[in-house]
């Protein structure tokens, strides 16, 4: 199951005590103070992985805890460090602490390494008290407490492509048939109920990755569909497709749908959510050319699109046309760098 939000509490584990205890060993007169240190509490690390791409694993884990610290022995002898505890998180996670509101870490890099929660420090054994004037210290401190943090994981997907458009526009067919995703797909709206990714690959060894981001219809952005639950995933893409679709007017039934009332709709979503996404460089996709009622008017939809200054592509995904134009114009807005808009939202 899909699941880009969670709440988890995490504690650090508790140092290990100090020892007071002294040497007892033969032939040794007046053995002084030998306790050794209590070791540290293990820490709470988050770690960026592409081996999950859901944070399902910790809807149902309310608390996660590191290993405490062992107390110090004999001998001056350190206690053992706690275990420390690794959460692994999806490649675009974000980390808040829930109490202040702060964002913690952006993990936007593969491997990236966070500790969320530190572990104590081990106390001291009595060893570390002792002085000229005090040979024999029978003091020795507590372990101190870790770290703990009440946090809010959020996960925005990263691809280089976003698809957005209407649902039943087929965007789910367009991703299966570009790249290795294998959506569900069905001739009903909403099918597509949670955001699905796949590499797409072009010319000789270069690739991309492309999301199809279910949901978007007119009111999204204020919770209507699936709404803002997923419009979060377009924020960190660097192109937009936006793909649209000619519904077939059946005589004596009023459609009130319209492809540039639609795109126009979308557009007004978009920005509601996020001013940027209106500056955001897209390219508009007419689907299902293949089908009599929407040739007809792919004249008309190219001149009015491009006539904005839109890059126009007719493809039809279910019969392959024009398939191999929009990978590679795709691919090429993506390879040339001039969309990358990873370093604003790393700001």
């Amino acid at each position: 199951m899909f699941v880009d939000e969670a709440k988890v509490l995490v504690r650090a584990g508790r140092g290990g005590s100090g020892l007071t205890t002294f040497r007892r060993e033969k032939y040794v007169t007046r053995g002084g103070p030998s306790g050794g240190d209590g070791g540290k509490g293990g820490d709470v690390i988050i770690v960026a992985s592409h081996n999950c791409n859901t944070l399902s694993d910790y809807r149902h884990t309310p608390l996660v805890k590191a290993d405490n610290g062992r107390p110090g022995g004999p001998n001056n002898m350190t206690g053992r460090n706690g275990e420390d505890v690794i959460l692994e998180v999806p490649v675009g996670t974000l980390i808040w602490d829930e109490e202040t509101g702060e964002q913690l870490v952006d993990l936007t890099v593969a491997d990236q390494r966070y500790v969320v929660a530190k572990g104590g420090d081990g106390g001291f054994g009595n060893t570390r008290f002792k002085t000229s004037t005090n040979r024999a210290p029978r003091k020795s401190t507590e372990g101190w407490p870790g770290q703990e943090r009440d946090l809010r994981l959020e996960l925005k997907l990263i691809a280089d492509v976003a698809l957005v458009g209407y649902p039943s526009v087929g965007k789910s067919t367009i991703i299966a048939a570009l790249s290795n995703a294998r959506p569900k797909i069905a001739d009903y709206p909403f099918t597509t109920l949670v955001p699905n990714l796949g590499v797409v690959r072009f010319g000789a060894y270069s690739e991309y990755v492309i999301a199809d981001v279910p949901g978007l219809i007119e009111g999204a952005s204020d919770g209507q569909g699936l709404g803002i639950q997923f419009l979060k995933h377009i924020e960190r893409t660097n192109l937009i497709a936006h793909v649209i679709e000619v519904t077939n007017q059946l005589e004596g039934q009023e459609d009130e749908r319209d492809p540039i009332e639609d795109f126009a709709r979308i557009q007004t979503e978009l920005v509601s959510y996020d001013p940027a996404l209106g500056e955001r460089p897209m390219v508009v996709v007419l689907n299902k050319v293949d089908l009599p009622w929407v040739a007809e008017r792919e004249a008309e939809l190219r001149a009015h699109f491009e006539g904005e200054g839109y890059t126009f592509i007719a493809i039809s995904a279910a019969s392959h046309t024009n398939l191999d134009e929009l990978r590679n114009t795709l691919g090429e807005a993506v390879g040339s760098g001039q969309f990358d808009t990873r370093e604003e939202w790393e700001k």
